[in-house]
């Protein structure tokens, strides 16, 4: 199998968005978002093999501590996954082993980075990937409204229905502003936690100005019985899958349960437009009360040589350091 390198700017976006495997993460506009607020480039990239056209993969390229990466994705990109776009019975290993090729020889990177929810383990271990995972939740919208109620426990679906009776009202929002909204409930989560965001602002506005133009994105607002916001979310979905991209409250407003309430909206949400998976955004054993089930998707990495491959733990390790340190400060100055 072969790549071949593609201009994103004249690229037939809408056959890419017709493949069955397609996700948000692999749109035009996902990977713009993503270049801006990394100051990444899109790379878009055609598959062929025995004449024929087998599929599209989609990352990006970085310069970290100056070493250039191919990420797809890349941690701290707020991505789980990209990878690949395959038609039928074409081979995702030797979609791998040949983007691998491209990485080294034409992109000219020394590291590199693929996960993809169609990978099995295997088909990044044979080619002598170092393999981790994004563990997820993923909840079966293919169900019917009752059957996923019912799979909830029965303490979250006692608080779904006490936001309802308390008068807690979640409505879809368009508003310029509500970026602003977000980070301020998502600071409170995080101060909580002696802790600070591991994004700024920028990063929602941002991906608010490229994904709400195109429908695939979900802002919702729960208002408590007085009309007060005490909790924010953003759902994007697109194909099959939906995701829980973030979520913030106001410890004021919990005991109105806004949290609960607002999942099961996006659940329903997402559901009435077939979408089929709602991924919960990662980690957190609170969203079993949810009735949703674990899923991993491995994650691929190879460095062309070893020093690379230290540098990104090291690099990884720092970041986890500086977030703490951020979080120890602003409680401090908060004690002052």
């Amino acid at each position: 199998m072969k790549c071949i390198l593609i201009d994103p700017k004249t690229a037939d976006w809408q056959a890419l968005d017709d493949f069955a495997d397609r996700t948000v993460f692999q749109t035009r506009e996902w990977l713009n978002f993503v270049g801006e607020t990394q100051n990444a480039t899109p790379v878009l990239a055609e598959l062929w093999e025995g004449g024929q056209l087998a599929g599209y993969f989609s990352g990006l390229t970085v310069t970290k501590l100056g070493v250039r990466i191919l990420g797809s994705s890349f941690p701290g990109w707020t991505t789980p996954y990209m990878g690949f776009n395959l038609l039928p019975g074409f081979s995702r290993a030797r979609a791998l082993a040949a983007v691998e090729q491209l990485a080294w020889q034409t992109l000219r990177c020394l590291h590199m980075e693929v996960s993809d929810p169609n990978f099995s383990l295997a088909e990044g271990e044979a080619l002598g990937f170092t393999t981790k995972f994004y563990i997820s939740y993923r909840s079966d919208l293919t169900k019917s409204e009752d059957e996923l109620f019912q799979a909830m426990d029965s303490a979250c679906r006692r608080c779904i229905r006490k936001a309802e009776k308390s008068g807690v009202r979640i409505e879809e929002v368009q508003d310029a502003d509500f970026a602003d909204e977000y980070y301020e409930q998502l600071k409170e989560v995080f101060r909580k936690q002696n802790l600070v965001p591991t994004y700024g602002i920028e990063r929602v506005r941002s991906l608010i100005k490229h994904l709400a133009p195109t429908g695939r994105l979900l802002l919702l607002r729960a208002r408590d019985p007085e009309g007060r916001s005490i909790a924010t979310g953003i759902f994007p979905g697109f194909n099959t899958i939906a995701e829980f991209w973030g979520n913030a409250s106001l410890r004021q407003g919990q005991i109105f349960r806004p949290n609960e309430a607002m999942h099961w909206y996006v659940m329903r949400y997402w559901k009435k437009r077939g979408i089929e998976v709602y991924d919960w955004g990662g980690e957190g054993t609170y969203k079993e009360k949810y009735g949703c089930t674990l899923h991993k998707v491995p994650w691929f990495t190879k460095s062309r040589y070893q020093i690379v491959a230290r540098l990104r733990e090291e690099a990884k390790e720092m970041f986890a350091r500086k977030q703490r340190f951020l979080g120890w400060l602003q409680g401090a100055r908060v004690a002052s």
